[in-house]
């Protein structure tokens, strides 16, 4: 049975960076995420909402594509994408390729995790191997619904080539348990689906933070419609 996410609009997209001022530009020289502070965490009542935020800026500090980035700066540094219902992004190399539009096809590649589970990383298109063990990336046609709104809104304004860092809210994220990409293996699929859609911490107000997404987006190639 298809279970439906049930959110106040934008809730999480302004309790994620709440405390830092977005930037009004993409970094593009070094680009780094310094731990936060303790005068920066919420009050004890919304402490699993401060750990969330101590998770993303963690999870920070392992660049899964770019291993020689020195990572020092806050996340603030991130931006919102337009139009895009409060996806934040950095870009963490700019392509030099194609920009995609809707009704193309797109190959990536991704490292997702989840913020509600410390970072966990719950798929990645590298643990995805064909028959000669080479990573087998993921393929959608931009616009199509077939993906979380997420994903479609960090591709859309990316270049081949690209490699982009994305936090995406639960409005934006996975709404029920059809929505793409979806983890192969059946535990990880579980795990994921059970935090998101907790009925127990939902009805507690933990919308906002249990969907929390952050991906690691790689643009390969794109196959215009």
């Amino acid at each position: 049975m298809m279970m439906v996410l049930q959110l106040q609009s934008n809730a999480s997209a302004s309790y994620i960076l709440q405390q830092f001022p977005v930037r009004s530009s993409l970094p593009q020289n070094q680009i780094s995420i310094a731990s936060l502070s303790p005068s920066h965490l919420p009050s004890t009542s919304t402490r699993r909402r401060a750990l969330s935020l101590i998770t993303i800026t963690t999870i920070f500090s392992d660049c899964c594509f770019c291993s020689n980035y020195t990572w020092s700066k806050q996340v603030s540094d991130f931006v919102e994408l337009p139009a895009s219902g409060g996806v934040k992004a950095l870009d963490l190399r700019i392509g030099d390729g194609e920009t995609p539009s809707d009704g193309d096809k797109v190959v990536i590649h991704y490292y997702g995790r989840l913020a509600a589970k410390q970072g966990w990383r719950f798929d990645s298109t590298y643990d995805h191997k064909d028959e000669n063990g080479e990573p087998i990336p993921f393929e959608f046609v931009l616009g199509s619904g077939k993906v979380i709104s997420g994903i479609d809104s960090a591709v859309r304004s990316m270049k081949v080539g690209g490699i982009r860092r994305v936090i995406i809210p639960p409005s934006e994220g996975y709404q029920n348990t059809s929505q793409e990409p979806i983890p192969p293996n059946f535990f990880d699929r579980q795990r994921l689906f059970t935090t998101i859609f907790n009925p127990t911490r939902l009805a507690n107000g933990e919308g906002s933070t249990l969907g929390i997404l952050i991906f690691d987006v790689e643009l390969v190639s794109v196959r215009r419609g």
